[in-house]
């Protein structure tokens, strides 16, 4: 919590305080050599990662198993439903959500820790809306401040300090709470909703345009005006080239080198760009020109494989050359421009062509020169193709318009979560009741409890006396 004031009958804990045995019922995954991938199987005992943990929500996909003998060998490491799991390593880590009850049991890995709370103490819900509230999440922050690899080991995660209600306020915050979360979250899913008929919306805007339905009254479906062809993308391109792989040279022009960081929403950005030095041969060869469309030919996301970027007048001014992970499109410029193949590229039927000819290795999709000339393209007069750009760039304007409202909606009912949690967890949710028990009273019984009932201190048998 802030300097404020405690609310009544509450206590300031560690995390280590709200279990039975810290030892035991804080844990995290084995060492990576103890699991190893070439382990895992199709079934048995499920492995849960750290792709499967969000903020109080359990990503139920690409679950790995391991045989039941190894899982005895990994116990320690062992989960069982209704069980806390908790983000060890990545950013943001700390995200915290709870084992469903389909997984009665099975391993954690490295990368996450277990929660097993003492429900004498706490309401395991509370705990989860406490654990990713920005009061818990601030301290991650800070312990991993400055690391290249956020991660925390489990005696830091021990000590994080908690604000702990009494117990039946736990309940009934959890209760307004989960009432305040599904009227938000009906909410969001109706901007996801919105979100997704704009996507739909966009691909019919598309298709409408290279069917000629945007600039010709009489269509026949599935046959293109008659002023239209079909034609081979590679009968547009005067030059196709792959870009520069050298990384940089002492003397030479200076240049900006577009890389993939520097792609921002199919644009370029001037955030943070690298510069490089080319010889007069290779900034002839490798420097980019108004019109230029260029492709991204290899990267990690099979969504971003094979989308085009069009080389406007000021990056061309600004003296862009472009690396190997992109292909440059010079197109002829006396029967097409750019931009009418720059959203044409964008067709759900061309991606699916792209993605079901690309090359996957290695984490790494590659589109090659071959497969991208090899598509079939429609070619209208180059007025239509100016008319159509206009109509495409007019109805999406509006399309985009939407879409940062219901961005800055989406952002907004965060904040709105956020402060949920917020007045939660400084006591202005709910009332406190005079009548509860304090949370510290409970907490001081159940660790006298604990600390009675540890082996060393329980009371051994004397042994009898002898008769002499």
């Amino acid at each position: 919590m802030s300097n404020k004031i405690m609310p009544n009958g509450w206590a300031l804990v560690k995390l280590g305080d709200l279990v039975v045995d810290p030892k035991k019922d804080l844990v995290d995954g084995p060492f990576g050599s103890y699991l190893k991938a070439e382990e895992y199987t199709d079934h048995g005992i499920p492995v849960l990662k750290i792709q499967n943990i969000k903020a109080n929500q359990f990503l139920d996909r690409s679950i790995n198993y391991i045989s039941e003998e190894k899982a005895k060998s990994l116990s320690r490491h062992s989960f069982v439903s209704g069980d806390l799991i908790i983000t060890k390593l990545s950013d943001p880590l700390g995200l915290c959500c709870k084992v469903p009850k389909k997984y009665t049991y099975g391993i954690i890995v490295a990368d996450l820790m277990r929660l097993r709370p003492n429900n004498l103490v706490v309401n395991n819900q509370f705990l989860i809306y406490a654990i990713n509230c920005n009061v818990v999440q601030d301290q991650f922050k800070a312990i991993t401040k400055g690391t290249t690899r956020p991660r925390v080991n489990l005696t830091i995660v021990r000590d994080i300090n908690l604000s702990l209600p009494p117990l039946p306020e736990q309940h009934r915050i959890v209760a307004k709470i989960e009432e305040l979360f599904s009227s938000l979250d009906k909410g969001i899913e109706s901007l996801k909703t919105a979100q997704q008929q704009l996507k739909v919306y966009r691909q019919a805007v598309l298709k409408w345009a290279f069917e000629g339905k945007l600039t010709n009254k009489d269509i026949v479906n599935g046959k293109l005006p008659d002023s239209w062809q079909w034609i081979s993308f590679s009968d547009l391109i005067k030059i196709s080239q792959n870009g520069l792989s050298k990384r940089n040279s002492k003397e030479g022009l200076d240049f900006k080198v577009l890389r993939l960081s520097d792609i921002e929403s199919l644009s370029i950005s001037y955030s943070f760009p690298r510069y490089i030095k080319l010889s007069k041969e290779e900034s002839d060869k490798y420097r980019l020109y108004d019109g230029d469309l260029v492709c991204i030919r290899v990267n990690g996301s099979k969504d971003l494989v094979g989308r085009l970027v069009i080389i406007k007048e000021k990056d061309a001014a600004s003296g862009w050359a472009f690396c190997d992970h992109f292909i440059r499109f010079s197109l002829d410029a006396s029967i097409t421009i750019a931009p009418f193949y720059f959203y044409y590229f964008q067709l759900d039927t061309v991606r699916k062509y792209v993605q079901e000819n690309m090359v996957s290795s290695a984490g790494q999709n590659t589109v090659s020169q071959g497969t991208m000339r090899s598509l079939v393209v429609p070619l209208p007069p180059v007025h239509e193709q100016n008319t159509i750009v206009a109509e495409i760039e007019s109805r999406l304007s509006v399309c985009d318009k939407i879409e940062e409202t219901i961005e800055q909606g989406l952002k907004q009912a965060e904040v709105l979560r956020q402060s949920i949690l917020k007045k939660a967890f400084e006591g202005r949710l709910v009332p406190q009741d005079p009548n509860d028990e304090p949370a510290s009273v409970l907490l001081a019984r159940i660790m006298a409890e604990r600390e009675k009932n540890k082996p060393e201190n329980l009371p051994r048998c004397q042994p009898e006396k002898t008769q002499a």
